[in-house]
C-alpha cells in the first residue's frame, strides 16, 4: 500500500502532545483513558473533557500484540493468491496473535479451522456487528477451511438482567439467519446456540474440554482478565471457559469424523484455530493461550486476528451500539432511514462552503468518509475522494451522497439474502455433522517435521506442563494432518 494511500482512520490525538503549560493550567479532572473490554467499550477523553478517537497502537502495544504490516500481507497474497482484503489493505483489521503462523500451516497445507462468534439479541444487526462476519466468510472462501460460529445465548442471559433463557434461544434463531446470510458454505460451517448445543448429544468432547480446562484457570486469573470481584455471579466467571474451548477443535468431533462416544483425539485437539474478532474479544483468548498448552491433549495457541470499532456515525470516540439507534446503521433499516441517519451523522467539512472551499475538510474524522473506508472497494476512488474533500473540491453533501448510495446498495444485499433463509436452513446448519473442505490445494512446503515440531512445542510448553506436555503437542501435530485431512 502506498504511503499515502487513506487508511480511514487518522492519527488519534495524544494528550502527550499538549504543552506543559497547557497540563500546568488546565484542570485534570475531565482526563480518562479509552476502556476496552469484551463487555464495555469508551473512548478516553482529554483535559478538557472531549472525546478522543481509540487509539489502537496504544491497545496493541498494551496487550501486547503485533501490528499487521506490509511484509505479512505480501505473503498472505503469495500463498493464497488473492489480494487482501480491503479492510486488511487498509488497516481496519490492524493487530494479530500468531496469524503467521496459521500462514505457516497453509503454506505446508496443514488443516486448521475458522472461529468466530456473536452473543444473540433482540432486532436487527448493524453494519458493525456484520464487519467480522462477512470478513470470517472471506477467509473461509479464501483458505476454505471448516469454520465454526458460537451463538453465546448463554452469555447474555447471565450478564444482561431481565432476560429469560427461553427469550435468548429465540434471539439465536434469528441471529443464525443473520449469519447465514452472510453466504457461508453449508458444507464447511457449522453454527450453534450454547444452550442448544450443550444440551444435545454431541457436545460431550466440549463440555469435557471446558471442564478440564476450568480446572486449570483459578479465579485470580479470571479476575485480572475481565476485573470480576466477590459480586460476580459464579456463573458469569464460569462463562468464558466454555468460549475459550470453542477454540479448541477437539470440541467439535463430530466435524473431523471422530467417534463421539469416543474419547477426544489428541491429533484433533492438535489442529490450531484462527478467531477473527474485534479487538475487545482479546482478553478471552489470552486466557486460552495461556492454558491451551495445559490441557491433557494439548491444543496450539489459537490465533486471532483483530477489527476496529465501525466508528459511531455519532463521531469519533464511540463504535456503532444497537441500544443507540441514531450511532448506528441497522440490517433491517430501510432506505429512507440510511439516508436520513447519514445526513445527519457527524461532518470532518467547514462550518460554510466558503470556508470548506478554502481549507478543505478533515476526511480522518468524517464519518460518511470513514464509511467508504468499509464498504467502497475501489482504492483509487477512495484515495481521490480523500485527497479532494481535503482540499475542499470534494463538499460534505458530495461525501455523504456517496456513502448513502454504497450503504443503501449494502444492505439492501444483505435483506434480499436474508429474506431467503428459512428455518428449515438454519436446522441445517446448526446440525452437528461431518464437514467438507480442501484446504490450500498447492502446498509450497512439506509438512513439518517430527523433530521441528517438537523443539516449537517444547518451547511454548515451558508456560504449561513442560516438556512432556510439548512433546505430546508435538507428536500430535505431526499426525494432525494426515488424521484431519482424511475427514476433508
Amino acid at each position: 500500500m502506498a504511503e499515502n494511500a487513506p487508511t480511514g482512520l487518522g492519527e488519534p490525538p495524544s494528550v502527550a502532545a499538549l504543552s506543559l503549560a497547557e497540563t500546568a493550567t488546565t484542570p485534570a479532572k475531565h482526563l480518562t483513558e479509552q476502556e476496552i473490554n469484551p463487555w464495555d467499550v469508551q473512548a478516553g477523553t482529554d483535559e478538557h473533557g472531549n472525546t478522543l478517537e481509540f487509539d489502537y497502537v496504544a491497545i496493541s502495544q498494551k496487550w501486547n500484540t503485533k501490528l499487521l504490516d506490509k511484509a505479512t500481507l505480501e505473503r498472505f497474497e503469495r500463498l493464497t493468491g488473492k489480494k487482501p482484503h480491503r479492510w486488511l489493505r487498509r488497516g481496519l483489521f490492524f493487530s494479530h496473535r500468531d496469524f503467521d503462523l496459521i500462514l505457516d500451516y497453509y503454506e505446508r497445507g496443514e488443516p486448521f479451522m475458522l472461529y468466530t462468534g456473536r452473543g444473540p439479541s433482540a432486532g436487527s444487526l448493524h453494519v458493525g456487528h456484520s464487519i467480522p462476519f462477512e470478513f470470517t466468510k472471506w477467509l473461509q472462501d479464501v483458505f476454505d477451511v471448516p469454520l465454526v460460529i458460537m451463538l453465546t445465548d448463554d452469555e447474555k442471559f447471565l450478564f444482561k438482567e431481565g432476560l429469560t433463557i427461553e427469550a435468548v434461544k429465540k434471539f439465536s434463531i434469528e441471529n443464525a439467519k443473520d449469519a447465514i446470510a452472510m453466504g457461508y458454505d453449508l458444507k464447511k460451517t457449522f453454527i450453534y446456540s450454547d444452550f442448544l448445543f450443550m444440551g444435545s448429544g454431541s457436545n460431550g468432547h466440549f463440555y469435557e474440554n471446558a471442564m478440564e480446562f476450568s480446572k486449570l484457570v483459578n479465579f485470580n486469573q479470571m479476575r485480572g482478565a475481565f476485573g470480576f470481584d466477590g459480586s460476580t455471579s459464579s456463573g458469569r466467571v464460569f462463562f468464558p471457559n466454555l468460549q475459550c474451548v470453542a477454540a479448541f477443535a477437539s470440541s467439535y468431533p463430530f466435524i473431523w469424523g471422530d467417534d463421539i462416544e469416543a474419547d477426544r483425539k489428541a491429533t484433533t485437539a492438535a489442529i490450531p484455530c484462527l478467531i477473527p474478532c474485534a479487538i475487545d474479544q482479546d482478553p478471552y483468548f489470552r486466557l486460552v493461550r495461556d492454558n491451551s498448552l495445559r490441557m491433557q491433549r494439548p491444543s496450539p495457541k489459537p490465533a486471532l486476528i483483530h477489527s476496529k470499532f465501525l466508528t459511531s456515525l455519532q463521531g469519533a470516540g464511540g463504535k456503532m451500539s444497537a441500544s443507540v439507534p441514531m450511532s448506528a446503521i441497522f440490517l433491517d433499516d430501510t432506505p429512507n432511514q440510511i439516508k436520513k441517519k447519514i445526513n445527519a451523522s457527524f461532518s470532518g467539512g467547514q462550518e460554510t462552503l466558503e470556508l470548506h472551499r478554502e481549507l478543505g475538510g478533515n476526511p480522518d474524522v468524517d464519518v460518511p468518509y470513514q464509511y467508504l473506508c468499509y464498504f467502497e472497494d475501489d482504492d483509487e476512488k477512495l484515495d481521490r475522494f480523500y485527497h479532494a474533500y481535503k482540499k475542499g473540491e470534494m463538499l460534505t453533501g458530495e461525501m455523504k451522497k456517496e456513502c448513502i448510495t454504497l450503504v443503501q446498495s449494502y444492505v439492501k444485499s444483505f435483506q434480499e439474502a436474508r429474506a431467503k433463509v428459512t428455518d428449515e436452513v438454519v436446522k441445517e446448519y446448526m446440525k452437528p455433522r461431518k464437514l467438507e473442505w480442501k484446504g490450500n490445494p498447492n502446498p509450497t512446503k512439506p509438512p513439518k517435521k517430527a523433530e521441528e515440531a517438537t523443539e516449537k512445542a517444547d518451547a511454548d510448553g515451558q508456560k504449561g506442563q513442560g516438556k512432556r506436555a510439548a512433546k505430546r503437542a508435538a507428536k500430535a501435530a505431526e499426525k494432525a494432518a494426515g488424521d484431519a485431512s482424511k475427514g476433508a
